[in-house]
């Protein structure tokens, strides 16, 4: 299984300070060294993260593919087939909020404009959706050959039921009222979603990466689902980074997909 590392959350510390350190190139080389098949960047609307010149130096640089995640806007969707990756990932995206919440509304205003310029520009893309079985069907109607399933539900429930995040402050509302057996059921639920989504995905020819909430603890479950050939991991490993250094956070995660192909 081949992993994309997002190195987003270093350009987080780098403009903390507003210098360039820690340097996001510093950083992609470190997540290759470590074992990385990809790396995948967002370039939001609002630049909180990378902007464009770290993109085209991203690109420049890079030994492995680069995966940019980006929305539907047209100046966004320019700037992707200006800098033309390997792949762009489509992604919902709203000013206010702290990460990508949920999947892509693929019945969006402007979806299908995008994705004619993006593949004119021969960018392989994926969608971001809900593991559902009919964002499947629509991504096929709209001729695209990859998704990547929103995995922010079962890392949620994984989180709610398996630490202790149901006594601080960033408890998850709609789950702290279910008890451990209820918690249980819905973690077991969301799972069963995913790898049924990503049978069903595969039935019908498109290829399903996964991501979004997963760390050291609960990525092996998601690992063992032979229909995903790709996981995005961002937050988690630049976090374990801080510790370990990001050339060993890696590995570390490579070692957790391998063990559970």
């Amino acid at each position: 299984m081949n992993l994309g590392v997002n190195i987003d959350h270093i350009c987080v510390l780098r403009a903390a300070r507003a210098v360039n350190d820690p340097d996001i190139i510093a950083g992609m080389y470190e997540a290759i060294s470590g074992g990385a098949d990809q790396i995948t960047v967002h370039l939001r609307e609002d630049r909180r993260h990378i902007d464009e010149n770290d993109a085209l130096n991203i690109i420049k640089l890079c030994k492995v593919p680069v995966n940019i995640e980006c929305s539907i806007e047209p100046s966004i969707i320019d700037i992707i087939c200006n800098l033309r990756p390997q792949r762009a990932t489509i992604v919902p995206e709203r000013r206010a909020e702290l990460t990508t919440e949920g999947g892509l509304n693929l019945k969006a205003k402007g979806l299908k404009e995008a994705i004619k310029k993006l593949k004119e520009n021969e960018i392989e893309i994926s969608l971001f959706i809900d593991p559902l079985k009919d964002a499947i069907d629509a991504t096929k109607e709209l001729d695209c050959d990859i998704v990547e399933l929103h995995t922010g539900a079962y890392a949620n429930a994984f989180l709610m039921l398996n630490s202790n995040l149901s006594h601080t402050k960033y408890s998850i509302p709609s789950l702290a009222c279910l008890d451990k057996n209820a918690l249980k059921a819905n973690l077991l639920n969301e799972l069963a979603n995913i790898q049924n989504t990503a049978i069903y995905a595969n039935k019908h020819n498109i290829k399903v990466a996964a991501g979004h909430g997963l760390n050291y603890q609960n990525v092996c479950l998601v690992a063992q689902i032979p229909q995903i050939f790709e996981l995005n991991i961002g937050q988690s490993i630049i976090a374990r980074s801080v510790f370990t250094g990001l050339n060993l956070a890696v590995k570390e995660m490579k070692a957790l997909l391998r063990a559970h192909i």
